[in-house]
């Protein structure tokens, strides 16, 4: 592929977001004024009845609790969320970027910070939604730490549910400066994540779902990272496998900004935590 072409992808996917910014204030005031409350990581926020379950959001690999959901978090809180966020995996003296350490103690860190949300908010269950590695970690604490009980759906945006190959890894580098210093460090959390790991073999024996949890998977045919892109796919008979490209064949997003920026990707996210209020998602959801 030609590199123009290429750096077309991620320059208009982020145009499309950029848009999406002008969409009439009346209706971003009206969406808040749903919400029940008005802070993203508010522990006195308190799940309403058309929501009454807590979204905790888990960021992906080299990114954290702040810079993967800046414009995610605010989407789901206009829309009536109580909306948390967790740093895992970081690394002894590593500040910034996380999801390095080793993958079944960040579920460890995962399966102490939903209970911690579930006591603050006095639900039942929560929902997760995670990009890249955030997709897929998860399911480590859902499978072995008890967390199906917990959790009602998991959403993975790009996840690498069966791993991708250190040249993946290693496309995200550009993305994140300073980064690259890293890999000359320990860094389990890539080595969990190359295809053919321990880690992974561990996951996925047996079956790549667990009973009584709700699993969405949102990939992109242009996604560099996790290749080739239905390998982020599940099986099981409560999996939604969905295309952005086959909802609006006009997105160009890849792996960063699917998590990032992308408000189609939002919007079936939305639905996922939501179906039986769920809308038809197309190109015109980037303005929704």
């Amino acid at each position: 592929m030609l590199p123009w072409k290429r750096a077309l992808r991620p320059l208009a996917a982020l145009l499309l977001a950029t848009a999406v910014t002008v969409v009439p204030a009346a209706t971003a005031t009206a969406d808040a004024a749903a919400a029940p409350s008005s802070g993203w990581n508010d522990y006195s926020c308190q799940p309403s009845a058309a929501h009454p379950r807590p979204v905790v959001l888990v960021h992906g690999t080299f990114a954290n609790s702040v810079d993967n959901w800046l414009a995610l978090a605010p989407y789901l809180e206009s829309r009536g969320y109580c909306v948390f966020s967790l740093d895992y995996g970081q690394l002894p003296g590593v500040p910034l970027f996380y999801g390095l350490g080793s993958i079944t103690a960040s579920a460890g860190q995962l399966q102490t910070f939903v209970d911690k949300v579930l006591a603050a908010t006095g639900a039942a269950k929560a929902d997760i939604v995670g990009h890249s590695q955030g997709g897929m970690m998860p399911r480590y604490y859902l499978k072995f730490l008890g967390g199906a009980a917990k959790v009602n759906a998991l959403v993975g945006i790009a996840p690498d549910n069966h791993g991708t190959t250190l040249d993946g890894l290693a496309n995200l580098l550009p993305y994140f400066p300073g980064a690259e210093d890293l890999l000359s460090q320990s860094t389990p959390g890539l080595a969990d994540q190359i295809a053919g790991s321990a880690f992974l073999s561990k996951l996925n024996a047996g079956g790549d779902t667990v009973p009584g949890v709700h699993y969405t998977v949102i990939a992109s045919k242009y996604d560099e990272v996790v290749t080739p892109y239905s390998s982020q796919y599940l099986s099981g008979s409560d999996v939604h496998n969905v295309l952005l490209q086959n909802l609006c064949v006009l997105d160009l997003s890849e792996h960063v900004l699917i998590g990032l920026t992308d408000r189609i990707a939002f919007h079936e996210v939305a639905n996922a935590l939501d179906p039986a209020h769920a809308t038809p998602t197309t190109c015109a959801s980037a303005l929704s």
